[in-house]
C-alpha cells in the first residue's frame, strides 16, 4: 500500500544561532583497551525541547574551547585575557573559548605572520600559491604552532582577534532513530587526539563532549538529511556499509526498521582495525542478527590477519548475492571516510555490477547512475 507523505513539520527553534542547551547524559567508551582509536557513544536529553530529528538527519554540536589552549595562547603573545578587545563585548579569554576557532588558522592570520616574521618556509608555503603544499605545511599544526614561528610575531588583542574565524558547530550523522531512543539523541563519535613535539593536539568538538562538558549542557540543533533515509517502502532491501564511525547512521536505521515492523531484509557491511578492540556495538548487532532485523552482518578487520581486508574485499567476496539484492530493488548505503573508503567502495560496487551484471564498465556506470537517480545509492561522507 502507498505510503502517506509525512505531514509537514513546523520549522525547529533551534538553530545555529539559538541552539537548544542540551544534558549530556551518557559518555561512554565503545573502543576496548588497547585500540588505536576512541570512539565514544553520546547520549543527549531532549525531554521538553521539542527538538525533533530522523535517523538519517546530522546533529550540530557547539562547541567551547580548551581553557588550557586558551592561555597558552595568551601567554605566547602576552595578552592579558581579562582585557575587553576594542569593538567587542567580552573578555579576550572568553571570546577565545566561546566565539573563535582557536585551532586551524585562517588565511589571513597566516599571511600576517608571514609578513611579520619573514619566516623562510611560512614564505614560500605562502607565496608559490600551491594549495597542495600549503596544506602539507599545515598538516598538524594549529594557531600556537604558527605563532611559535621565529621571530615571535607580537600582536595586539584586537589585531588577534580580527585574524581569527568564528567558531563553527560540528556536525555529526546521528546514531539513533527517535522511535527507539525515548526522548534523547545518540551519536558515535571519535576523539581526535594525536601527539608531536612534546605537545597533545585535540579535535575541537570531539574531546570538548568526551572531557570537558562533564554532565553539563551543550549546545545543539538538528539539520535534516532527507536523502539519506530508510526506504520509504518497508519491504525493500537495504544495503549499508559503515565502517569505524560510519556505523552511526545504520545503528539508527536498523533501530527504525524494527521499530517500524519492516520486513525488508538489511545487510550492513562494518569493519575497522581489530575484533577485538574496534567492533563497536557489538552486543547490539549481534542483538539485532539474533532477531533477524539485521538479516546479514559481514565484518572486515583489516589487521587482524596478514592481508589486509575492507569492507570493499568483503562486497566483492559476495558480489552475486549483493547484486541479486539491487535487482530486487535495494537501496545502497554508505558512510564514513570520503577520501579513501568511500571512493574504494563505489569503485567495487562499479565491478561488482558489471561481473554479475554481465555488463561493461559503460554499462555498469549507467547501472549505478540509474540508482542514484531512483535515490536507491545514497552517501553520508565526510
Amino acid at each position: 500500500a502507498p505510503v502517506a507523505p509525512a505531514p509537514a513539520r513546523a520549522k525547529s527553534q533551534w538553530t545555529r544561532k539559538n541552539p537548544y542547551p542540551a544534558t549530556l547524559t551518557t559518555n561512554r567508551l565503545l573502543s576496548g583497551d588497547g585500540s588505536g582509536k576512541e570512539i565514544r557513544h553520546y547520549e543527549f536529553a531532549l525531554a521538553g525541547s521539542g527538538l525533533e530529528y530522523e535517523a538519517g538527519d546530522a546533529l550540530n554540536v557547539v562547541p567551547v574551547n580548551d581553557t588550557a589552549l586558551v592561555q597558552a595562547l595568551l601567554d605566547r603573545l602576552c595578552l592579558d585575557g581579562g582585557v575587553v578587545p576594542d569593538g567587542h563585548d567580552d573578555t579576550l579569554a572568553n571570546l577565545l573559548t566561546y566565539r573563535f576557532e582557536i585551532t586551524a588558522p585562517s588565511v589571513d592570520l597566516l599571511e600576517e605572520v608571514e609578513k611579520r616574521t619573514g619566516n623562510d618556509e611560512l614564505t614560500y608555503v605562502l607565496r608559490h600559491g600551491d594549495k597542495a603544499a600549503l596544506d602539507e605545511w599545515l598538516w598538524g599544526r594549529d594557531i600556537l604552532d604558527v605563532l611559535s614561528l621565529e621571530p615571535t610575531p607580537e600582536l595586539s588583542a584586537e589585531e588577534f582577534v580580527g585574524l581569527l574565524k568564528p567558531l563553527q558547530h560540528r556536525a555529526y550523522s546521528i546514531s539513533s532513530s527517535p522511535n527507539a531512543a525515548d526522548g534523547s539523541v545518540h551519536l558515535t563519535v571519535a576523539s581526535v587526539r594525536y601527539g608531536t613535539d612534546e605537545r597533545e593536539r585535540r579535535g575541537v568538538c570531539s574531546t570538548f563532549l568526551a572531557d570537558r562538558c562533564g554532565d553539563g549542557t551543550v549546545g545543539i540543533f538538528v539539520s535534516k538529511n532527507k536523502s539519506f533515509r530508510v526506504p520509504a517502502d518497508d519491504t525493500a532491501p537495504m544495503i549499508m556499509v559503515g565502517p569505524g564511525t560510519g556505523i552511526a547512521p545504520f545503528r539508527g536505521f536498523l533501530q527504525e526498521r524494527r521499530a517500524r515492523g519492516a520486513t525488508g531484509k538489511n545487510w550492513l557491511f562494518f569493519g575497522d582495525q581489530k575484533r577485538s578492540t574496534d567492533f563497536v556495538y557489538e552486543d547490539e548487532l549481534t542483538e539485532f542478527v539474533d532477531a533477524g532485523v539485521l538479516t546479514r552482518l559481514d565484518l572486515a578487520f583489516s589487521r587482524d590477519q596478514a592481508e589486509k581486508i575492507y569492507v570493499q574485499t568483503r562486497m566483492r567476496e559476495h558480489g552475486a548475492e549483493l547484486f541479486a539484492w539491487l535487482e530486487e530493488g535495494g537501496h545502497f548505503y554508505i558512510c564514513g571516510d570520503a577520501l579513501r573508503m568511500a571512493k574504494d567502495v563505489d569503485t567495487a560496487l562499479h565491478e561488482i555490477v558489471a561481473e554479475h551484471g554481465g555488463m561493461s564498465s559503460e554499462q555498469a556506470a549507467e547501472y549505478v547512475t540509474t540508482l542514484k537517480r531512483e535515490k536507491r545509492y545514497v552517501r553520508d561522507v565526510y
